[in-house]
């Protein structure tokens, strides 16, 4: 990789972090901002004010693609340039390309102290809230900024410390040990961030970092006593480093197990919890740590968002599906007889960490079964992701460090991008991350928890969904066949039999996605693209049935 390119939002550093790497590596440094001011003869501002930003871009695009052709240069482009796909392209094929991150409070009062180029001369960011305005245009840049080859958050890093993890990294990725930087304080684990009005919940993926748990909880201002909930799957192990890692950070550890599965997924199992923590005179500054699967951290969220009226919690997920998709977005709940998770409340965590070796410890069953939810999440929305899976199967299956990393960041990003934009699923955006779902959730229900695992559920529920689309001819079967190989590659089930149709369709009356009586649908447009369709007419869900169930 011959550059290295900074991205990511204005005020997270990028001129001069450029100007420390060109230091540090004795490199050629560009701005590309100051070279478009350059060559113009006008600030950025004029540009936008005088030309309009649809000029603005194209001048960008072209200084991009000149300053690529040198070698050994750092690049810091504008905040925007990285998000247009040919700018995108060009930059990732010309070097390493490293996201720069920050909160939005952080990122605003950077740009306020920024005499050079203040932040009432930023055209984007034009407000009478600009916190506000920087958090939304943040929120829509997320997802493409998760795509650049590595991402520092840098809110709690000085310049020297942001460039050293940049070349620490760079020497990574070029095979090179000649580094003696040391990442047990740093935040080169950070992935990415769900943005919410309440402020941002950081992703940090990486492998063994749950030593690092404690480190990371009081970067984010959780250092009062934690409560740490696990399972009896979870192991005294995995406990037992979650708990040093903390009080090592000198953060009070209290533990509280229950026993595994989604049977304990009940009033019954939460109500012994909620007097635990009052016999611990637990307060609202206090924060609740789930370490375990799905369901310690569905029931840990729940008793987060309601004791006291709300505390924080962290999310540690150690199984695969949790760590793609149970644990990212903010549900939280229980279930009833009449139903899974049909008593629950939105409420975001304050940090998840995923440290990928805990996948080492699932049994073989289970892993396969956590496949499904990342596969899906390539399926609805990232042709990229799925087309990953298909190429380097083997490798993913066998847990390949690069490779497994690899998708689960993907994943992660996939399912942060969609929740960063509909929250609450109230746009019905959200509602995308359900395919599969509508016949899982009825056939765990039907079958009873413990029968299928999720995952196995879920990839029966997307055959279903991928052979309605077909059947409403939106996809051709050779579409459906597709998804079926891959989901068989990974050893997920594609059909079930001997099941009751009435059990299903009286599953499905009282499943959160039914509508008066309309079951709102997630099917496929194509691989990579989800639709919503409320409209599929019973005959055609019957024999979809006699189909796959």
């Amino acid at each position: 990789m011959d550059n290295i390119i900074l991205t990511g939002f204005s005020g997270t550093g990028k001129t001069e972090v450029a100007k420390q790497l060109g230091n540090s590596l004795n490199w050629n440094v560009v701005d590309t901002d100051i070279v478009i001011e350059q060559e113009e003869g006008k600030t950025i501002k004029e540009i936008f004010e005088n030309d309009g930003e649809e000029n603005f871009r194209k001048i960008e695009s072209r200084v991009i693609r000149k300053v690529c052709m040198n070698t050994h240069t750092i690049i810091a482009t504008g905040g925007g340039a990285f998000i247009n796909e040919k700018n995108r392209n060009i930059l990732s094929e010309s070097g390493f390309v490293v996201t720069l991150d920050a909160s939005p409070n952080t990122i605003l009062s950077r740009l306020q102290k920024n005499s050079r180029n203040p932040l009432n001369e930023r055209p984007l960011l034009k407000s009478s809230n600009p916190l506000e305005k920087i958090t939304e245009l943040k929120k829509q840049r997320q997802y493409i900024y998760s795509l650049s080859n590595w991402t520092i958050k840098t809110d709690f890093l000085n310049i020297h410390s942001v460039s050293k993890e940049i070349i620490h990294a760079w020497q990574l990725l070029n095979n090179q040990s000649n580094s003696n930087i040391d990442t047990t304080t740093s935040d080169i684990h950070y992935t990415s961030s769900i943005i919410t009005e309440k402020g941002e919940c950081p992703v940090y993926v990486g492998s063994g970092i749950i030593e690092l748990l404690g480190h990371y909880c009081k970067n984010n201002t959780l250092s009062s006593t934690a409560y740490l909930i696990a399972d009896s799957i979870t192991g005294f192990q995995h406990t037992r480093k979650a708990q040093l890692s903390l009080e090592n950070y000198n953060v009070p550890t209290h533990t509280f197990t229950f026993p595994q599965g989604e049977i304990s997924k009940n009033i019954g199992t939460i109500t012994p919890i909620f007097e635990w923590l009052a016999q611990q005179k637990a307060e609202r500054k206090h924060f609740i740590v789930a370490l375990g699967g799905g369901v310690v951290g569905d029931i840990s969220g729940f008793i987060a968002s309601t004791y006291n009226r709300g505390i924080p919690f962290v999310q540690v997920p150690t199984s695969l599906a949790a760590m793609v998709d149970a644990s990212i977005g903010g549900k939280t709940g229980i279930n009833l007889p009449q139903g899974k998770n049909l008593v629950g409340a939105f409420h975001q965590p304050s940090i998840i960490l995923i440290d990928t070796n805990f996948l080492k410890t699932l049994p073989k069953r289970e892993l396969t079964s956590g496949w499904a939810e990342a596969i899906k999440h390539g399926i609805i929305k990232n042709l990229d992701l799925f087309e990953d899976f298909e190429q380097n199967s083997n490798l993913i299956k066998n847990l390949d460090p690069l490779a497994s990393t690899r998708v689960i960041k993907a994943s992660v990003a996939t399912k942060i991008e969609v929740v960063n934009i509909d929250q609450y699923e109230t746009l019905g955006i959200r509602t995308l991350l359900n395919y599969g779902h509508t016949i899982g959730h009825a056939l765990e229900n039907s079958l009873g928890y413990g029968e299928l695992l999720h995952g196995e559920a879920v990839s029966i529920g997307m055959c279903f969904a991928a052979r309605i689309s077909e059947k409403m001819g939106l996809i051709d079967m050779a579409c459906v066949h597709r998804q079926e190989k891959i989901l068989e590659t990974f050893g997920l089930p594609t059909f079930w039999r001997n099941i009751n149709h009435e059990q299903i369709k009286l599953a499905m009356k009282v499943d959160k996605k039914t509508v008066g009586k309309s079951i709102n649908w997630v099917l496929l447009e194509n691989i990579g693209k989800a639709v919503i369709r409320s409209d599929v007419p019973d005959d055609i869900v019957e024999s979809t049935m006699k189909e796959v169930l």
